[in-house]
């Protein structure tokens, strides 16, 4: 029952896909390499919302992260564009699971996103995003995603 209670309170968050505010949009700029922030500003506008927050959640934990960690908090989710689902699909492939191409993509959104920064990105950051840093960043990152 606590994960239907969470899966409808990150379902209803995530429905609001307004643009963020150019201060978000210029701290994301300034955080991340050009390549970087390029597949940022193509993320959808809730994903954008999300990563800010979890990026502020992770600096809570470890306010003196590095550039490279930080980048891991802001790009964790930036392979959800391969699926290419709306709000109500996504809600659909949460519930139903990998069945189809679409779906299947938006299930394995981390590991599409660590393809699409392997060439673009430090390999610290793709250590956090991969899981295989051994230290306390991966879960801090964790548990700021865990929104």
């Amino acid at each position: 029952m606590d994960s239907l209670v969470h899966l409808a309170k990150r379902a209803w968050r995530s429905k609001d896909n307004r643009p963020v505010s150019g201060h978000h949009v210029e701290r994301a700029e300034r955080l991340l390499r050009y390549e970087e922030f390029e597949l940022w500003w193509k993320m959808a506008p809730r994903d954008q919302a999300h990563s800010i927050e979890v990026l502020d959640r992770f600096l809570e934990v470890i306010p003196y992260a590095k550039r490279e960690e930080q980048a891991a908090a802001l790009l964790h989710d930036v392979g959800k564009n391969a699926s290419r689902l709306n709000w109500p699909l996504r809600i659909v492939a949460t519930l139903v699971g990998p069945h189809g191409s679409r779906f299947r993509k938006y299930h394995q959104h981390e590991q599409i996103g660590l393809e699409m920064l392997r060439d673009i990105s430090d390999a610290r950051t793709l250590e956090i995003l991969s899981g295989t840093a051994d230290d306390k960043y991966v879960s801090a990152l964790r548990n700021a995603d865990n929104i």
